[in-house]
């Protein structure tokens, strides 16, 4: 006698067809979009936060001009422009500037600089210490040790300023007659990278041509 199967017949030939899974279905195109949406809205929106520009604390030195505070309209102007250009400072401490920066490495510069490169090497963060042809040698000297080789520093004579020495950072500004003065450091401690209107941009790569003419170059930056 034939043995009989305990098992129940199905129709048809081969094993019973199942629901597919939702991994062998695949995911929904619809899915798929909304999930990379949300994955650009996540990466502009963190790049946003991250190029916003720096807003230091105001420090309380003696003597220091704070444009930014007094929402000085210039603040704010940060296109590039080719040629000489006006400035509502001297020496300037911010607004319009050439496409390509000064070289601010800690270089010291025995000649005059554009101040059209100077200016966006302010953008970049960079301090820039400006001080009367007439200085003695070794207040220069002096000023010269808090510069060389110093990453977002520069240093140059600038001829017609009001003050035996000057410091710039991006809306800030402080003059000072002696070189041996402790608010050239502060100064130098606060804004330095801080003031910067591009966070992370770096200080090399510019021009270090001097003289009182800036040199255009194509608009990379």
């Amino acid at each position: 006698m034939a043995k009989t199967s305990s098992r129940k017949n199905h129709k048809g030939k081969g094993k019973p067809k199942r629901k597919p899974t939702a991994a062998k279905r695949g995911i929904p195109w619809w899915t798929v979009s909304v999930v990379a949406l949300v994955l650009v809205a996540v990466g502009v929106f963190g790049y946003g936060i991250w190029s916003q520009p720096s807003a230091p604390e105001d420090a309380d030195i003696d003597g220091l001009v704070n444009y930014k505070a007094q929402k000085a309209k210039w603040f704010d102007d940060r296109d590039h422009k080719s040629g000489p250009l006006k400035y509502a400072t001297t020496p300037p401490a911010g607004g319009n500037h050439n496409a390509t920066w000064q070289t601010c490495t800690g270089i010291v510069y025995d000649k005059p600089i554009p101040n059209e490169h100077a200016v966006h090497s302010l953008e970049h963060g960079a301090i820039w210490i400006t001080y009367d042809p007439g200085l003695p040698q070794s207040q220069i000297e002096q000023l010269t040790k808090k510069v060389n080789g110093r990453d977002y520093t520069l240093m140059s004579p600038y001829k017609g300023q009001d003050s035996p020495i000057s410091l710039q950072a991006w809306g800030y500004q402080l003059k000072l007659s002696k070189a041996d003065d402790d608010r050239i450091d502060e100064f130098i401690a606060t804004y330095r990278v801080e003031a910067s209107q591009e966070p992370g941009a770096t200080c090399s790569g510019g021009v270090t041509a001097t003289g009182d003419k800036p040199v255009d170059q194509p608009d990379e930056h």
